[in-house]
């Protein structure tokens, strides 16, 4: 059985994706970026991007019946070698325990305003083992 989840980002409709795939004890996590869904902005700052990207990311993998602790693959996508030390000032103590396998690609996104994006696989119970 393969369950989806959505954030309804317009993004989601326009490219014809969903947020976030479950199979079986696998959660696929789209690329994520920086948007703030409570202020409906993209902050300017590439730390707070990162921070909202984990919290929607934390959120898809929640409705699946996930969490951080089972992401066992992260890929950043950064928009500039400048903001790296920001990127893992913000994500660093969200896995520094759980220390999933990552990449960390600079790489131009498809808007200006959009600093990073990140994408991530978690598998169920991988945290608890």
């Amino acid at each position: 059985m393969v369950q989806r989840v959505s954030t309804g980002s317009p993004f989601e409709a326009t490219f014809g994706y969903c947020r976030a795939v479950r199979h079986e004890d696998s959660v696929y996590v789209s690329g994520t970026t920086g948007y703030d869904y409570a202020t409906m902005t993209m902050p300017e700052d590439v730390g707070t991007q990162a921070a909202n990207a984990l919290r929607t990311i934390a959120k898809a993998l929640s409705d699946l019946g996930s969490d951080i602790s089972d992401v066992v693959r992260v890929t950043y996508y950064v928009g500039d070698r400048a903001y790296v030390s920001d990127v893992v000032a913000a994500v660093g103590p969200v896995f520094k325990d759980v220390r999933p396998a990552a990449t960390m690609v600079i790489a131009q996104m498809i808007e200006e305003a959009m600093k990073i994006e990140i994408e991530v696989t978690a598998r169920i119970g991988a945290g608890k083992s």
